[in-house]
């Protein structure tokens, strides 16, 4: 058995898939001690929060860093510690947006999409690299597939009611899936270096 399907074993029961979600939640690529996670998380969340910010006008950027971090978080986070990654980015650019007079209340009705669409991108590289052993490179292709084809179905069942504009199709849809795709390389090499590092 692999040590990752043996962690998997290993886990208590009730955390299999407790409050509905996968035991993969609780993976994670390797060992850290508790304040390396926890530094881990603090920086992941200090660039999905600051960056909407500090590189507002900077969308291609902004959105590969945030997903970038996504990865990151989906392969050495776990538990709660993956909950800022996934939930501040829209939460800043909402602000950012606001604050500077350049963002769209429309962002605002997008808000638990984004969040739901960042889960199942995190929860997708989780379960098909930590507990169904795929290669990493496939795992961030599906995940961003999957994150990409929620957001557009999204934004188009909110378009159609006249709650966003149209020009979130494509915000939406293949620019999330670029974004996704040279963000999660991004986190791949980085995660190599790390491991090489031995961190």
């Amino acid at each position: 058995m692999k040590p990752l399907q043996q962690a998997y074993a290993n886990l208590p029961a009730y955390l299999h898939y407790s409050f509905y979600l996968p035991s993969s939640f609780y993976l994670r690529k390797y060992a850290l001690s508790a304040t390396q996670e926890l530094v881990e998380t603090a920086i992941y969340s200090f660039a999905c929060l600051s960056l909407p910010f500090l590189l507002g006008h900077e969308q291609l950027v902004v959105g590969a860093a945030v997903n970038c971090a996504l990865v990151l978080s989906a392969l050495n986070l776990r538990g709660g510690k993956l909950l800022p990654a996934i939930m501040l980015p829209s939460v800043a650019a909402c602000s950012a947006g606001l604050l500077f007079g350049v963002g769209s209340t429309a962002l605002l009705y997008m808000v638990p999409f984004i969040w739901i669409a960042n889960a199942i991108f995190v929860l997708s590289v989780k379960e098909l690299t930590l507990l169904r052993g795929l290669n990493s490179a496939i795992a961030v292709a599906a995940g961003s597939v999957a994150k990409s084809a929620f957001l557009f179905s999204s934004a188009a069942v909110l378009n159609y009611f006249g709650l966003v504009p149209p020009v979130f199709l494509a915000a939406m849809g293949i620019f999330q899936l670029a974004t996704a795709l040279l963000g999660g390389s991004a986190a791949l090499a980085v995660q190599a270096g790390k491991q090489k590092l031995g961190y």
